[in-house]
């Protein structure tokens, strides 16, 4: 298997099947394929078909076999980046909902549930995410564009809501009030960071969607009050 990403800042995974290979993603995802690849719908059992509901993601995989070689293509959904994250046992991935894009290789999609009520109000990043474990590559779409960092044990990354787009399972994610009224109602950070903890690597994007919806807003004509 072979891939290349294309499209700059509307980026397109382009990935090359040898006979038997076989790619995962979500329903509705897939661009463009060759004739020699074909698709089989799956819901992976009842419990992560509803994991996959309640992070807002379709509830139904669709996995593409190469019966010759051939190429298929995933785009992104939103102006970014395309980011190839490797799984290996005992070093999985947490990732945001709506980052997830393909996989290859045997990996495990699974709901991931924050420990903390706190996390989820006030991260950003909700109480679901999702979590990828085993041995293989999974295909992360990401807002903007993505910042890789590797954070060592006993340190942190502080990010504002809403950048954390993937962190390692081994790292550890708090929220943390900003301290002071002045930062608070002048400084335009809002009222909460979050925190995470190494050791792992963290992948940020620059540009969510959230974010940005909220910029555009702004912008937009609204009808009169009467």
């Amino acid at each position: 298997m072979n891939y290349q990403i294309d499209g700059g800042n509307l980026p397109v995974l382009k990935v090359q099947l040898n006979e038997g290979e076989i790619i995962s993603c979500e329903s509705g995802a897939m661009s463009w394929m060759d004739d020699e690849i074909e698709m089989q719908t799956q819901a992976g059992g009842l419990g992560k078909m509803f994991g996959r509901m309640l992070t807002n993601e379709h509830a139904f995989l669709n996995t593409y076999e190469a019966k010759r070689a051939g190429e298929i293509a995933f785009s992104a959904k939103f102006p970014g980046s395309i980011r190839a994250v490797e799984i290996t046992p005992g070093n999985g991935l947490i990732v945001q909902k709506g980052s997830f894009l393909a996989s290859v290789g045997d990996v495990t999609n699974e709901v991931y549930i924050q420990q903390k009520i706190g996390r989820g109000l006030f991260g950003g990043e909700g109480f679901l995410m999702r979590r990828f474990t085993g041995n293989g590559l999974v295909f992360l779409e990401v807002d903007g564009s993505a910042h890789e960092y590797e954070i060592p044990a006993g340190d942190c990354k502080i990010v504002d809501t809403g950048y954390v787009a993937a962190m390692s399972e081994s790292c550890r994610m708090e929220i943390r009030t900003i301290k002071g009224v002045t930062n608070v109602l002048f400084g335009g950070e809002g009222l909460f960071n979050t925190v995470v903890y190494g050791p792992g690597k963290v992948v940020l994007q620059s540009m969510p969607i959230a974010s940005t919806a909220m910029q555009l807003y702004q912008y937009m004509p609204h009808p009169s009050s009467n």
